[in-house]
């Protein structure tokens, strides 16, 4: 297991140093002047090659990713001459309200698509299992902001119900008891995911109660609900792991939309006024946090589904 877990470490390490690698040499073809977006497109050519020379935008490509390396492993992740402050205190500063809609997002769709997949698959072809699973597909194949426009019209703009923006409070606390303000984008995250896990959900399940064990269960005289509790929601939920795991970090691109959607103060919302403002130190920063997200949530379900279940293991 300890050993499993290294090599799952080093080949992180090389694919977050490989994704640095692709994304900064991205953004020097598309910016290879940072002046000139700093600067504006009224600056002069010797203000913007002096500003270039200042902080080493006209050294080598290779120079230029051996010092931003240097920086990184310092815990120094740029500055924002559009923001006028550090990289690191504009993450900060957003990190915990997307952190807040991502996880209730996550968590209220886990235990809602939970209980609906394992229902589904005991209700296979029944009016019901095609009514969810005609919801489920048009939820799945519906893009977070057109859904996000729809809550609007009809539950902000129509009935009123609730606020068209998201809840615009600096502070975490007063962010997470505004549950108003944060309905809508909320319910927007949890209908997109809640649809694709529901439908693994009810996949898993119908596996599993084909298998001898549910039988063997039932024939031992276990009732409906301790089969399906005991048995085949434990089992069922095992293939959900690496799921989740890997939807972890696509939340950080859902979060892009929806917080842009509902001007919500977050990572999201702040990547998508630095793409606007050609701010590429936050840019890139954010790229690396997404980066290192995907590989954080493949290590997480790898070892959790090696710890959930011994057979993995061997």
């Amino acid at each position: 297991m300890t050993i499993y877990i290294i090599k799952r470490l080093i080949a992180a390490l090389i694919v977050v140093i490989g994704v640095t690698m692709i994304t900064f040499g991205l953004l020097h073809v598309i910016a290879s002047s940072p002046g000139r977006a700093v600067l504006g497109l009224r600056a002069t050519p010797q203000a913007v090659a002096a500003f270039n020379s200042t902080h080493g935008y006209d050294k080598p490509i290779y120079i230029q990713y051996i010092r931003y390396v240097g920086q990184l492993v310092q815990g120094n992740l740029g500055y924002s001459y559009k923001e006028g402050q550090s990289v690191a205190a504009l993450i900060k500063e957003n990190l915990l309200r997307s952190a807040y809609l991502s996880g209730a997002a996550i968590t209220l769709a886990i235990l809602l698509s939970f209980p609906v997949g394992i229902w589904q698959a005991y209700k296979r072809n029944s009016i019901s299992d095609y009514t969810v699973t005609a919801v489920a597909f048009t939820l799945y194949s519906m893009p977070s902001f057109f859904l996000g426009l729809l809550l609007i019209d009809f539950l902000a703009l129509r009935l009123g119900w609730f606020p068209v923006e998201a809840a615009q409070q600096t502070n975490i606390l007063a962010v997470i008891a505004n549950i108003h303000a944060m309905f809508l984008p909320i319910i927007t995250l949890t209908a997109v995911q809640m649809a694709a896990y529901s439908r693994y959900m009810r996949s898993s399940a119908l596996d599993n109660l084909a298998q001898d064990y549910i039988r063997l269960a039932r024939a031992k005289g276990l009732s409906e609900r301790a089969v399906l509790a005991r048995h085949l929601f434990r089992n069922s939920s095992l293939a959900m792991i690496t799921l989740i795991g890997l939807s972890i970090p696509a939340l950080l691109a859902g979060n892009l939309i929806t917080e842009s959607l509902f001007n919500y103060p977050g990572l999201g919302f702040l990547f998508f006024t630095a793409l606007q403002n050609e701010d590429y130190p936050v840019l890139l920063a954010i790229t690396l946090m997404g980066a290192i997200a995907v590989v954080i949530g493949n290590l997480i379900a790898d070892i959790a589904i090696t710890v959930a279940d011994p057979r993995v293991r061997l």
